[in-house]
């Protein structure tokens, strides 16, 4: 592909769009991120679905998204519309369309936006394998033009926007038989109705590349920014690009919808992809507010910083992943039980030496005893002089003493650093711009580079010149992931590539514990999901188990650990035929204590046995009290009433000789 997804890999610049108005509210060009969720209520339910959007509004939510399942659902979207009018609620909103295209047309008479899915707004899903010649294809993509453009006309006369919402696990037949459920299948799918959106001269478009699985996310939003600017320039690279909405789909609730959601999303936002976002929570929409507000306010700092020229790194033409359209784990050595074939490492970071030993050390074994099924693979202490580096060596032998057999990093300046005691703790080098490795640590030290911009990459150079080799490489920088990335890269390009690399987060203090779990999650998640990082370091949460925890759960995020069972579940719309708040503790309760083991809860067909791609059991809504549940794509049992399904879905899980008793 010639067309890059991003200007550069190693510097934060904003995706640059065309704008798209939503009522009072613009999107994309220099636009902020926009904040926008979706109500749960009955969309017949005038009062109600007002009240919602008025609470999500007066929230902070920019735009509400309001399902439209049937032709009498999107005749009703006029009642809401005046309704919010009434009360001086100005929200634009959104009818979220699937499988009927005459909903559409009616909605779009009455909203500032319409979504489209395209796997299913012109095509019926059936699960079919079958071939496709390239008539058969063509024959189809024609149908799509014919069924899709009547849509287009209206939106285009009307004034209103329009979202193509490709997701993952929804693309039609022909797109799966001929792409499978890939990024490349979700993108050639949007790309074929934008086709027939620029055929009829209409722009007024946004994209949606939405997933269960943050990596399937990142790489379809980075591979449809690549094509977009690919089509630009063929029409002599002056056509705008269009804005994005972001999001990470059935991301779940609590701390792991919140991970999860802070991965995808951020990774993104890191490269400047998204113009507006929404974090999908299975909770009160409400509650997703504050969470994408937060996300959304990280990158406008971070965009304008690099609008005013102050970009930490400089464009660099070197590569720091293979493809970055696809998940490849770096190839590195192991060293120091990380890296290599070794799954990634979950270090605690201790800070500065205490001073007091015995009673940190039997602190520290408290907090270890709390951890259950997952263990603290390290602990890390900082020693920034002589005093407390006997502190910190003090400490290593009160563990010892105590039995805690948890390997020690200490971390010092260069001189200071050769003064540890290998015996007692692993030996991680500081290296600040204008100092050097010592000499003879090659074989043992980890470098710690603490630089920004240009300084890092002279700082990169510098040391690696003198001869010396590190053990592993790790980066503290204001851009922690264009740092990694840059690591990786000259590495590379330095004869290094072997080297592993640590990844490493000290939580702001003084930030609240919502602001501080987001920004590790995407500041680790990053990275992992580009396929960069041995080893994590987390710290400053507030205790050592809370930071251990949190780290194996942005593991479990990126997909590369599983420690607990993983539950992929939507945040609930009007469609959905049960209490998913409810119904998915419910499931929880019984299943939590399978690790390994992806349970998939959706309130309806729509979010059903397609959108729950690689669920392993589904509990999907059928219909009144009705559950039918799964077995990957497979229903194997229909219309179970609700008040029985989750012990159904137990006995499934028993019969397939996945269930354990919980301990």
């Amino acid at each position: 592909m010639s067309a890059r997804y991003v200007a550069s890999p190693f510097a934060p610049q904003r995706r640059a769009t065309r704008v798209v108005r939503i009522g009072d509210v613009a999107i994309g060009g220099s636009n902020p991120i926009r904040v926008q969720s979706m109500t749960t209520t009955d969309t017949l339910d005038t009062r109600a679905t007002a009240d919602q959007a008025e609470r999500l509004a007066a929230a902070g939510c920019e735009i509400v998204r309001i399902t439209a399942p049937s032709i009498r659902d999107a005749e009703n979207l006029r009642e809401i519309r005046a309704e919010l009018n009434r009360r001086g609620v100005r929200v634009p909103l959104v009818a979220d369309i699937h499988f009927t295209p005459n909903a559409a047309l009616e909605a779009a008479l009455h909203v500032e936006k319409v979504r489209i899915n395209p796997g299913n707004y012109a095509d019926k899903k059936r699960f079919e394998a079958r071939e496709y010649s390239d008539a058969d294809y063509a024959e189809e993509v024609a149908r799509v033009h014919e069924r899709f453009a009547p849509l287009v006309r209206r939106l285009k006369q009307e004034g209103r926007a329009l979202r193509i919402g490709t997701n993952h696990g929804s693309l039609s037949d022909r797109i799966m038989n001929r792409f499978g459920d890939t990024p490349a299948g979700m993108v050639e799918s949007a790309l074929e109705f934008l086709a027939v959106c620029e055929d009829e001269a209409y722009r007024d478009v946004v994209f949606s590349m939405k997933a269960s699985n943050p990596q399937v996310a990142i790489h379809a939003y980075r591979l449809l920014a690549a094509r977009l600017a690919e089509r630009a320039a063929a029409h002599g690279g002056d056509a705008a690009s269009y804005p994005f909405h972001v999001g990470v789909t059935e991301a779940g609730d609590g701390e792991d919808g919140r991970v999860k959601s802070a991965i995808g999303i951020g990774a993104l936002l890191e490269d400047g992809i998204g113009d507006t976002i929404r974090v999908s929570l299975t909770e009160d929409p409400v509650k997703e507010i504050p969470v994408a507000r937060a996300l959304a306010a990280r990158y406008d700092a971070r965009w304008e910083m690099a609008n005013r020229g102050q970009t930490p790194i400089g464009q660099m033409d070197l590569a720091f992943t293979a493809d970055p359209y696809a998940h490849e784990r770096r190839a590195t050595r192991a060293v120091h039980g990380f890296g290599g074939s070794e799954p990634v490492r979950v270090i605690a970071s201790l800070g500065p030496a205490p001073h007091d030993a015995n009673a940190t050390a039997d602190g520290i074994a408290r907090e270890l005893a709390k951890l259950g099924e997952i263990s603290c693979e390290g602990l890390a202490l900082q020693a920034r002089d002589a005093a407390e580096l006997a502190r910190a060596e003090a400490l290593a032998v009160a563990l010892e003493k105590r039995g805690v057999a948890v390997p020690i990093a200490i971390e010092a300046p260069p001189a200071l650093a050769a003064l540890i005691d290998r015996s007692l703790a692993r030996v991680v080098v500081m290296l600040r711009p204008g100092d050097l490795p010592p000499h003879g640590s090659e074989a043992q030290a980890e470098w710690h580079l603490v630089a920004d911009g240009d300084a890092l990459a002279e700082l990169f150079e510098r040391s690696l010149a003198s001869g010396a080799r590190p053990a592993a490489i790790s980066v503290t920088s204001q851009l922690p992931t264009h740092a990694v990335r840059l690591a990786a890269a000259k590495l590379a390009a330095l004869g290094c590539a072997e080297v592993p690399l640590v990844l490493r987060h000290r939580s702001d203090p003084f930030a609240g514990e919502e602001a501080a779990l987001l920004a590790a999650a995407t500041d680790l998640g990053a990275p992992l999901c580009d396929g960069l990082g041995d080893a994590v370091v987390l710290g400053g949460l507030g205790s050592l188990a809370r930071d251990v925890a949190l780290a194996y759960r942005i593991l479990q995020g990126a997909r590369l650990r599983t420690s607990w069972t993983e539950f992929i579940s939507c945040p609930s719309c009007g469609r959905t035929l049960f209490d998913l708040e409810e119904t998915t503790a419910r499931i929880k309760a019984r299943t939590a204590h399978l690790p390994g083991l992806k349970i998939a809860v959706m309130g309806c067909i729509v979010n059903g046995p397609g959108e729950m791609a690689d669920a392993d059991f589904g509990y999907v809504g059928s219909g009144p009290g009705k559950v039918n549940l799964y077995v990957g794509h497979e229903c194997v049992v229909r219309n179970v009433p609700e008040t029985d399904a989750p012990e159904r879905l137990v006995k499934l899980i028993q019969d397939h000789g996945r269930w354990a008793e919980p301990r």
